[in-house]
């Protein structure tokens, strides 16, 4: 269960990226339904400033033995350097050994695979260090392409807004889909984005392209038990199927199919943790065929069977 969350602060750590996870885990949100984190702010030594990138310092309250008794540690930004402090790889090392989850945002990567562990493991930063990354670390194993990696126990992220996503996706795998839902209501953010989206798009959106999808992927949102082939919605986007493909992953970072999968298995969850429903009228209502296929993509999507993840997050009728 995720019930406290440490964030380890070092000098010259990027305060956009720390408000990420302040945002995500800091704020209480019982009002709207999300349980309370214990949320810490962690450095070297409390009580003394701690430098930003920006020009400003904080102080914490808490020193880096608070790390070993939390539930998740994250890792915001820092300038990347060639030393990371002994302090804080100790700290990130224990924590991890006694059980704890590691989020890392941006860069926060490198401090991870200074301390080693990511070494064998899939991982991601941001794709503008990818480069330096993959010859400081060679037995990571990277992919610079997508937005979030979740590899368990331990979850890194791209740039400031994959680590929203990966960050809303680390509360909607511990807590639930209607705490992340909640939480991105509030922030203004999609509810969900799907790890293996790709963190930009090298050719821009011609100029005489349609107008956004959004139209449509509201609609398809509403429509999410009916079967909708590449062609059909083609041509309730008025484009030509070439186009609209190509259109659709320059706007959603993924494929239709990717897409409506990723929505469905998105539904389910609510479903499941909120209304009686039996497992074939949830894989109906969601699109799928059967409770075979529901139970087939949402073990491979969310790690658990349908009626296992009711089990541990339907909430109390």
């Amino acid at each position: 269960m995720l019930r406290t969350v440490a964030v380890a602060l070092i000098d010259d750590f990027a305060p956009f990226e720390f408000g990420v996870l302040a945002e995500v885990f800091g704020i209480d949100r019982t009002e709207d339904g999300v349980p309370p984190f214990d949320f810490r702010v962690c450095s070297p030594r409390p009580g003394t400033p701690v430098r930003t990138t920006v020009g400003t310092s904080m102080t914490t309250e808490y020193g880096f033995d608070a790390l070993l008794e939390a539930d998740l540690v994250g890792v915001p930004a820092y300038q990347i350097r060639g030393v990371y402090p002994a302090e804080l790889i100790d700290a990130l090392r224990a924590a991890h050994e006694r059980g704890a989850q590691l989020l890392t945002v941006c860069s926060g990567a490198f401090a991870l695979g200074a301390a080693g562990l990511l070494d064998g493991r899939p991982c991601t930063t941001h794709w503008r260090h990818a480069e330096e990354f993959a010859a400081r670390f060679p037995l990571a194993r990277l992919d610079p392409d997508v937005l979030y990696v979740d590899d368990g126990d331990i979850i890194t992220s791209a740039g400031t807004a994959a680590g929203i996503d990966a960050a809303l996706h680390l509360v909607r795998r511990e807590v639930g889909s209607e705490a992340a839902t909640a939480i991105a209501r509030r922030m203004v953010v999609p509810p969900q984005r799907d790890g293996g989206q790709r963190q930009f798009i090298v050719q821009p959106v011609p100029e005489f392209c349609a107008d956004s999808l959004d139209p449509l992927l509201a609609w398809l949102s509403e429509r999410l038990d009916r079967e909708h082939s590449v062609a059909d919605l083609a041509r309730q986007a008025h484009m030509s199927e070439r186009t609209f493909a190509r259109r659709f992953v320059a706007e959603t970072g993924t494929t239709p199919h990717r897409w409506l999968s990723g929505q469905r298995i998105l539904h389910a969850r609510r479903l499941l943790e909120q209304t009686p429903m039996g497992i074939e009228e949830v894989a109906r209502a969601c699109g799928f065929a059967t409770a075979a296929m529901l139970r087939h993509h949402f073990r491979r999507a969310v790690g658990v069977a349908p009626a296992d993840y009711r089990r541990s997050f339907a909430q109390a009728r």
